[in-house]
């Protein structure tokens, strides 16, 4: 009897180590994932950041979703789509007596939502040609489409 008692035990610790393994192994590839897809995020922002810093809105505008479910709220103001929003930088960086000034972001907080969705939380600060430094907090939503990762809604407040 106390060898079937021991054999019984030894079967269920060598599964509890099997199952504690593969519990580390599973929890070290969702920390790995989830790394990647912080970085991957966060590379986008980083390719938006340097596509301002050239005067480059088109290429900013390539972090955001291309399509009219896209959304974009500043202040009180909520404008949907991938052209007006794009419509909406130009008329207030580019146009006539506007400039697009020097974008750095700072303080990113990358929470993956799952495997395609992350949520962002930072702060931007603009450098302007007069001196002026407007800046504020933002709030974003990414999806991870084949193309790459995206901002599918963007929630920016200034100072």
């Amino acid at each position: 009897m106390r060898i079937i008692r021991f054999v019984q035990f030894f079967i269920f610790l060598s599964a509890m180590t099997v199952f504690a393994a593969a519990g580390r192994a599973q929890a070290q590839t969702a920390t790995g994932a989830n790394g990647d897809r912080r970085s991957e995020v966060e590379h986008v922002l980083r390719l938006q950041q340097e596509a301002w810093n050239r005067h480059d809105l088109e290429g900013f505008m390539a972090g955001y979703w291309n399509s009219p479910e896209l959304t974009f709220f500043s202040g009180a103001t909520e404008t949907k789509g991938w052209q007006p929003t794009l419509e909406r930088y130009g008329r207030a960086y580019q146009s006539e007596g506007h400039a697009m000034g020097t974008l750095s972001f700072s303080d990113l907080q990358i929470e993956p939502l799952g495997a395609d969705s992350a949520f962002v939380r930072g702060k931007f600060q603009l450098q302007m040609p007069d001196g002026k430094q407007p800046h504020g907090v933002f709030t974003l939503i990414f999806r991870k489409f084949p193309e790459g990762w995206r901002i599918i809604h963007d929630h920016t407040c200034s100072n």
